[in-house]
């Protein structure tokens, strides 16, 4: 089974940084996020996101941040053929 790493790296009373490392086909199992969050991707790749509203894909670029509201279940994917990291930024202040 492909490796997904999820490793803590700030936890403080307004935001919880995450750094999240997934082998190719490696996924973060099913999971809701409690708050806003930023993800800043580390590596190029491409994520396969799966919720109840459908299927979509990210491309990830390092550095190029982007925004998710809180409370959406799903199942995110290493859809490509190198392994892939990123940061979540989850936000304490707001609440999904």
């Amino acid at each position: 089974m492909p490796k997904f790493e999820s490793i803590p790296r700030v936890e403080t009373p307004e935001v919880k940084v995450t750094e999240v490392r997934l082998e190719p086909g490696a996924t973060t199992g099913r999971h809701r996020h409690g708050y806003d969050y930023v993800v800043v991707p580390l590596t190029v790749g491409t994520l396969r996101i799966v919720a109840a509203a459908g299927e979509s894909t990210i491309a990830l670029s390092p550095g190029v941040a982007y925004f998710r509201k809180a409370g959406v279940d799903h199942t995110v994917y290493n859809g490509g053929a190198a392994p892939l990291a990123f940061v979540d930024i989850e936000l304490k202040d707001r609440p999904g």
